[in-house]
């Protein structure tokens, strides 16, 4: 696993950002970002490993979730915590992307859940928070645009609590990708 501050040049009253090339399920922050499906009921890639790792304590705050305001699903652009089990981190802050379209800018509701993330995190008093690439995996988002939303909407982004913001990559190109959208 690589780490490499990214972001010295970022006004003081926002995040570092980090890129750090690894599992994001590794990492040791308040918050970890899971790339949820609606039902938040676990699923496949980053969703899957972070049911998987965390243990049944983040179904069952998924299963309460559900039950009460959440009951037709987290809708896309969304995001709500969790306990995070057995994770490194305090919480878990679940979000839905988008599915990329090439005929309908969703964009917005990509830079919705990095921004809405970081509101929950910032409710919740963390000082750090780890981001998967939303969106580029099964649901289709290129990685090079992926990664500029990302980074354009964190930098934007004025949260009183979180200091750190890392975006965690899980293969060589992705990192590449967000290298790139850093500058």
């Amino acid at each position: 696993m690589s780490a490499q501050p990214a972001d010295a040049s970022a006004p003081t009253d926002a995040p570092t950002l980090v890129l750090v090339r690894g599992d994001i399920t590794d990492q040791d922050a308040d918050v970890l970002v899971n790339a949820a499906n609606s039902s938040l009921l676990g699923g496949g890639g980053v969703d899957g490993a972070i049911h998987r790792r965390g243990g049944k304590a983040i179904l069952d705050d998924c299963r309460r979730l559900r039950a009460g305001h959440y009951g037709r699903g987290l809708p896309t652009g969304q995001a709500v915590a969790t306990t995070a089990g057995d994770l490194a981190a305090r919480w878990v802050v679940h979000t839905v992307g988008p599915v990329y379209s090439r005929t309908e800018d969703r964009s917005a509701l990509l830079a919705s859940c990095y921004r809405e993330s970081l509101r929950v995190a910032d409710e919740l008093g963390a000082g750090s928070v780890a981001f998967p690439a939303i969106s580029t995996g099964v649901y289709g988002w290129p990685m090079d645009d992926g990664a500029r939303i990302a980074v354009e909407t964190v930098r934007a982004a004025r949260p009183a609590s979180v200091r750190e913001v890392r975006f965690v990559l899980f293969d060589a190109p992705a990192y590449a990708a967000f290298e790139v959208a850093l500058g």
